[in-house]
């Protein structure tokens, strides 16, 4: 009879060490919390985008009229110091534009009246300062639609580190205060997931190019860059 029952002593005997095992492999207590920090820098370039519009009866009209008109705008942005590479076309269209007028029937007629070309051009200023001479001149040689501005940096590398940091210091300052409310004490970090938040650069709209005659007054202000993180801590 005993020679029966230990074959299954014995497996009983080797299956606690096997439960005990798996026991202690299982992964520690922890806690994940989100950090956030910001960073701000003075704006070191604006980009600014300019349209020119002009109407002939022709297309051919309409386009010749308004590359005159780019070309001196162009020329301009170079005599400013601006460089080549700053410099791009963001687009050009060519729309018919029609009159309509009611029929005795209830239905419109159309009747081609003009052509408008727009020619786009995007401009990176790197020197903020010239911005609103920069500004007042295109509207001088032509440019009569768009005029939006949007505040940047050409390298954030050191803002966002600095973002970076205070965002993990934030996240840890978290941990802490929730560790501590709930009797236990941080143990290692486990994993940080960090994610930028591209800031959005300071727009401006500057619409009021018919009243232009000065040069147009600018501020730059500051550019926030946010970063956030989440971090995994052990707790003992």
């Amino acid at each position: 009879m005993t020679r029966h029952l230990l074959p299954v002593a014995l497996a009983a005997a080797i299956a606690f060490p096997a439960l005990a095992s798996a026991a202690d492999t299982q992964p520690p207590p922890r806690i994940v919390v989100s950090g956030e920090g910001e960073a701000t820098a003075a704006p070191d370039m604006a980009i600014l985008t300019l349209s020119v519009m002009r109407e002939a009866e022709t297309a051919r009209a309409a386009l010749d009229a308004n590359n005159d008109a780019m070309a001196a705008v162009i020329a301009a942005m170079k005599s400013t110091g601006v460089a080549d590479r700053d410099l791009q076309t963001a687009g050009i269209q060519i729309n018919p534009r029609y009159n309509y007028t009611n029929k005795a029937d209830g239905s419109q007629e159309a009747e081609l009246v003009a052509y408008q070309v727009t020619n786009t051009l995007s401009v990176r200023v790197r020197d903020v300062d010239k911005t609103g001479d920069i500004l007042d001149r295109a509207v001088s040689l032509g440019v009569n639609q768009g005029g939006g501005i949007a505040f940047t940096n050409d390298d954030p590398k050191a803002t966002i580190t600095e973002a970076r940091k205070k965002a993990v210091a934030d996240a840890i300052a978290k941990a802490k205060t929730l560790a501590g409310a709930a009797g236990v004490s941080l143990g290692r970090v486990i994993e940080i997931a960090d994610q930028n938040v591209t800031p959005v650069p300071m727009p401006m709209n500057a619409k009021a190019f018919d009243a232009a005659r000065a040069a147009v007054p600018v501020q730059a202000g500051e550019n926030a860059y946010t970063v956030q993180v989440t971090v995994t801590f052990e707790l003992k």
